[in-house]
């Protein structure tokens, strides 16, 4: 297995709009594991292979809290919502910045499973949040779109700055 690069906002490409997958051979569940491990390692509880620059329709997650119970969704729709609740959020792609996000509190979702196999998923509560705030990755948008701009230009910036201290510490 490999631990791939997570994209890390406000990189342009964590903006593309991603696209089904329609071949389900073994490279797809490679990225599968791939991404898996580098979400484990990360560590996260979700990871949408926008993030790590493929731009197909799939997401990895695992909620457990013993991470024993990986799930793979590809091509992702919900159909069906219900309630709302309001979560603080943090995101792989945008390190250190948290931030409360209003999301169905309940949904189903039809998908596929890494072998193409039509599932459907009945999620409330962290998984719920978790399968909404990944499928938005997969239309190209991030958590804090949800923020106010000047709080999302504060968010751009602190990242700047942790950046530079990253690398003045490297070189």
């Amino acid at each position: 297995m490999t631990l791939l690069n997570i994209l890390e906002f406000p990189d342009p490409r964590l903006r593309t709009q991603a696209q089904p997958v329609t071949q389900f051979d073994a490279a797809l569940k490679q990225l599968s594991e791939d991404m898996l491990e580098t979400m484990y390692a990360a560590p996260g509880i979700g990871l949408a292979a926008s993030q790590v620059d493929r731009h197909i329709q799939m997401l990895v997650l695992d909620v457990s809290e013993e991470k024993n119970a990986p799930m793979t969704i590809v091509n992702p729709r919900i159909i069906e919502r219900a309630g709302s609740q309001t979560c603080q959020e943090g995101c792989l792609s945008v390190p250190g910045i948290f931030a409360d996000v209003d999301r169905a509190d309940r949904i189903r979702v039809a998908a596929q499973d890494v072998t193409g196999q039509a599932i459907e998923i009945e999620a409330e509560g962290l998984l719920a949040v978790c399968i909404q705030h990944e499928m938005d990755h997969l239309i190209g948008k991030l958590f804090v779109d949800y923020l106010s701009p000047l709080k999302r230009d504060m968010v751009r910036k602190k990242l700047e700055k942790q950046r530079r201290h990253a690398e003045s510490a490297v070189a």
